[in-house]
């Protein structure tokens, strides 16, 4: 399992993945998730990935092969004039590798090797944007009303997200909240863990404004998780109190 967040500021664009591929408890292992190409003061383009670790680096690796041929430019995100396309390149890559290792593997193997993807950036002249690929190879885009999109296990940070979540919110909040909701998730779940790999990429800026990786030893990542347990606690016992009463006894009648 892993558990990925791309999400759309007025500001740019920030990521995070985890790296956490095998759980339990003497089977950790970790992979990255997050991959970015750029061509410098022309376009930035991102890939976070979650699924089956045999599809998405073989998808990974065509990308990378891509980019590199001459003979195939035509499928380079480095070449695709918009990120529309980019997006259906990669999703068109996706849906053809899954579905050649589910023939290669049988009837029920589809399932065995689904992957899905987030995909975002931006090309000069274009405003940023951000897809989510599913294993079909279709994608949606984010929007106003979708303004940020996760993969793998997505449901203990995403109540995180959806109370924090301020589309003029700075990077630096966005990163705040980003933290909160992996955190969350860590916790709850064994087969996300650390290190985190985290993206910043400013507006019509064509290469990282901020990237990093965050391991258990952070400091700032500690004190998130710290202090968000410590406030999580406070705001609990603030709550007015239940009052229980007891249940009325009624007589008997015979």
């Amino acid at each position: 399992m892993t558990y990925c967040v791309g999400m759309m500021l007025d500001h740019g664009l920030v990521m995070m993945s985890d790296t956490r591929t095998n759980s339990g408890v003497d089977n950790i292992s970790s992979f990255r998730k997050m991959f970015h190409w750029s061509v410098p003061g022309e376009r930035l383009i991102t890939v976070m990935t979650a699924g089956n670790l045999a599809t998405t680096q073989s998808v990974i690796s065509s990308l990378e092969e891509r980019n590199k041929a001459p003979s195939d430019r035509h499928n380079s995100l480095l070449e695709a004039p918009t990120m529309f396309q980019v997006a259906t390149i990669v999703g068109d890559l996706l849906r053809q590798t899954i579905q050649s290792r589910a023939v290669q593997g049988g009837q029920n193997a589809g399932n065995t090797f689904g992957a899905s993807m987030i995909v975002a950036g931006q090309i000069k002249g274009m405003e940023p944007r951000l897809f989510l690929i599913y294993p079909e190879g279709n994608f949606i885009e984010a929007s106003y009303d979708t303004p940020f999109f996760q993969i793998g296990e997505t449901k203990y940070g995403r109540p995180i997200l959806i109370r924090g979540y301020e589309r003029d919110m700075s990077f630096e909040s966005a990163v705040k909240l980003l933290m909160v909701s992996f955190d969350s998730t860590v916790k709850a779940n064994l087969s996300v863990g650390l290190p985190l790999d985290l993206l910043v990429v400013e507006r019509d800026h064509f290469e990282p404004l901020h990237e990093r990786r965050i391991d258990g030893k952070d400091r700032y990542f500690q004190t998130i998780s710290a202090g968000w347990g410590e406030a999580l606690k406070k705001a609990f016992l603030s709550l007015p109190n239940y009052e229980i009463e007891p249940t009325p006894t009624h007589a008997i009648v015979s």
